[in-house]
């Protein structure tokens, strides 16, 4: 504590010391005039200006020819339309940058003290009111119009004969959904989405495999009820917790018993998603086919982010969101450009939605059409997969269960 107390002492020492020098060339300062300065420091300081300019100017262009292709190759048909508006922007930057600090170093040089020049005092000049109103105002006109006309080309509608493939965010990966033979997504509903139904598929099989699952739930909360009755000794608290649950189950099952078997383009909805098909770790998209993804989020707002396709697009629950593009440049192809057998494309989430977000990602693979067909045909539909895993998964026991089983 004393050592602490000393080295506070000390340092103050040090700078009451270093404020009082501080005083006293500023004093000195007060009383000194500039045209003490000499007309030689006066030269010298004006070319170190320039002398410092072409320094600065020589770093920039080394760090444009270092670092300027800062983005992947563009893989899609709009994300060369994306470049080139990024890259035009970047050259309209650049060319005010030089002109702007050229200007700075110049004027400092040029106009350097002089005790034989009168400042030139001017109140107001329309001409440059006119210069520096309308040449930034054309230019931002432009940049604005032209960037539109990409947005919108961009986030228009979809081609008649675009193909289209979901995309559902969660914590902390990504689903795939193709629409099957008839080119028609089934309906989902979150009242169906359980442990064989992660998307909450609305077919006949899901909705009596939910029902099914939700009675086993029902049965095993009323019978830990009425053991809690029958021994008297479980606290009210958490009988009454289990009342709420019984509740919330019943009040579940009854919305799934109120779905109704609409017609879904002609189609039952219970049917038109049985041949759909559901992919995990990879999706796979034609070349040189239009593409339009569809977003939903199950939890959070994500950003679905493909740097190479130039997309980018939120995923908001109960908000579907649209992006189409159409890829130019197969994984293989790619691959081989950069000569690297390892590279893939890649589906991230660019917003922070987690502890595991970083980890937040699928592989993108562009086939050529064949190949994509052929990838296409080896997956299996919903229908199929779901009664596989329904015969090999038993109905998940509830919470509640094991806690009765412990008070046992």
């Amino acid at each position: 504590m004393n050592l602490f107390i000393l080295l506070v002492v000390v340092l103050a020492i040090i700078a009451i010391a270093q404020l009082t020098k501080v005083y006293d060339l500023s004093r000195t300062l007060r009383n000194s005039r500039e045209e003490e300065v000499s007309a030689a420091d006066n030269r010298v300081n004006a070319n170190a200006w320039i002398v410092w300019m072409f320094v600065f100017f020589g770093s920039v262009i080394y760090l444009y020819a270092k670092y300027g292709d800062y983005l992947p190759e563009s893989a899609s048909e709009h994300g060369v339309a994306m470049d080139k508006l990024m890259s035009l922007n970047i050259w309209l930057i650049t060319i005010v940058f030089f002109i702007v600090n050229y200007l700075l170093f110049t004027f400092a040089n040029k106009y350097r003290f002089n005790p034989n020049r009168k400042a030139k005092f001017f109140a107001h000049d329309n001409r440059l009111e006119m210069l520096w109103t309308l040449v930034p105002g054309v230019t931002m006109a432009f940049i604005i119009v032209y960037g539109l006309i990409t947005w919108n080309n961009i986030t228009g509608p979809a081609s008649a004969d675009a193909m289209k493939i979901e995309l559902y965010s969660k914590q902390f990966d990504w689903t795939a959904r193709y629409p099957g033979e008839n080119k028609v997504f089934g309906a989902v509903d979150y009242n169906l989405i359980g442990t064989t139904n992660a998307l909450g598929m609305v077919t006949k099989e899901g909705v009596a495999q939910k029902l099914a699952e939700l009675d086993h739930n029902i049965e095993s909360t009323e019978k830990a009820i009425a053991d809690g009755v029958a021994k008297g000794t479980m606290p009210d608290s958490y009988m009454e917790s289990l009342e709420e649950q019984l509740y919330k189950l019943k009040r579940h099952k009854q919305r799934i018993l109120d779905l109704k078997e609409n017609e879904l383009n002609g189609q039952s909805q219970w049917l038109a998603g049985a041949d759909d098909k559901i992919v995990k770790g990879e999706f796979h998209i034609p070349v040189g086919q239009e593409v339009e993804f569809v977003f939903r989020s199950q939890d959070v707002i994500h950003s679905a982010y493909m740097p190479h396709f130039r997309a980018q697009m939120n995923t908001v629950p109960g908000v579907p969101t649209r992006f189409k593009m159409k890829p130019t440049i197969t994984t293989a192809e790619m691959r081989k450009k950069l000569g690297n057998d390892k590279f893939d494309y890649v589906l991230l989430c660019n917003k922070v939605c987690g502890a595991a977000h970083f980890n937040m990602k699928m592989t993108v693979v562009v086939d050529t059409p064949e190949d994509y067909n052929a990838w296409l045909a080896e997956q299996k539909t919903f229908s199929g997969e779901g009664a596989k895993k329904e015969e090999a998964a038993p109905a998940p026991a509830s919470d509640t269960t094991m806690v009765v089983a412990e008070n046992k």
